[in-house]
């Protein structure tokens, strides 16, 4: 059982909230409370059952409110110096809350290094991008990435 992924519908719900928040705020940028319910609710999800979330997806959420941080939508990104170093600061418009990111082109996060890549090849896991965001997508179930195919079509948006 060398392909099975441990909580596959949690993931898949997960993955699913997430897209349909990024779906509400394509169609309709005023529908911030309904992506901010999705976002909150998928952020729920994952603290009770212990689920670890992808980097990206994660710097995409504002851990203040749960909104969905899309830049020049819910969103500002500045660029900053501090100490010889280049930050990128994202302030969240409804809580005001802001965070920071080294801009390092060198700097790696631990889930984009070779080395870290094995253990989601053996578990049959491939990343899909789609609408600004990375989401996962297991290789074993077809009705996994036809939702995804769903959901990006009520969007408009091309694979």
């Amino acid at each position: 059982m060398a392909g099975q992924v441990k909580d596959r519908e949690a993931f898949q719900r997960l993955s699913f909230l997430y897209q349909a928040a990024h779906c509400v705020l394509a169609q309709d940028p005023e529908n911030q409370a309904l992506a901010r319910f999705y976002c909150h609710t998928e952020r729920t999800i994952a603290k009770r059952l212990v689920l670890r979330r992808d980097p990206s997806v994660k710097r995409t959420l504002c851990r203040g409110c749960s909104s969905l941080l899309i830049p020049g939508l819910t969103c500002t990104q500045r660029q900053r110096r501090c100490k010889a170093q280049r930050w990128t600061v994202q302030t969240c418009l409804t809580c005001q809350r802001s965070q920071r990111f080294l801009n390092d082109p060198r700097h790696l996060l631990w889930g984009d290094r070779p080395e870290a890549q094995l253990g989601s090849q053996a578990a049959g896991i491939t990343q899909l991008h789609l609408a600004g965001g990375w989401y996962l997508v297991w290789k074993t179930q077809e009705a996994s990435f036809a939702c995804v195919h769903l959901i990006a079509s009520a969007c408009g948006l091309a694979l």
